[in-house]
């Protein structure tokens, strides 16, 4: 492995490290705190949710940060975590076009869905750079066995 690999090896390491723990604190407060997301999903998207379903919801995507933590079955952990980030912006498209918005009180009240695109931006190029990230479990699978279509 050369330095070059193992620099982009290191920022991919990273990357998927902090966009990993990104989504778990979303998807543990599901655990800790299910009646949010009920409201939330009730308000916003129109649909009743039981708690159990939250349960459920929060805990797939658990296990999802914890496959793209340790860097196995990537294309579909890091898919399946950039798809429901983007599923979140596209909730909150129409904040993206006033960034400066201020409220009564002089408080940036879009200031933080601007973080959302640099997340979703991180995703992409994790995507897109999976082929070079090798200190993770398929990278080392692949380097072993070959690559295979899970890894």
């Amino acid at each position: 492995m050369t330095a070059q690999d193992r620099r982009d090896a290191a920022a991919l390491l990273v990357m998927r490290l902090g966009l990993a723990w990104f989504m778990f604190l979303w998807a543990a407060h599901k655990i800790i705190a299910p009646e949010q997301y009920r409201s939330l999903a009730r308000n916003f998207d129109g649909v009743s949710l039981s708690i159990w379903q939250i349960y459920l919801v929060g805990g797939l995507q658990i296990a999802l940060c914890l496959l793209a933590v340790l860097g196995l079955f990537r294309y579909a952990s890091y898919g399946a975590l950039a798809i429901m980030h983007f599923y979140t912006i596209t909730r909150r498209w129409e904040r993206f076009f006033d960034p400066f918005e201020v409220n009564a009180k002089g408080f940036p009240v879009n200031r933080n869905v601007v973080i959302d695109l640099a997340v979703m931006g991180a995703f992409v190029a994790l995507l897109l750079l999976i082929a070079r990230d090798h200190w993770s479990v398929g990278g080392w699978l692949r380097r072993r066995n070959g690559p295979r279509w899970w890894q």
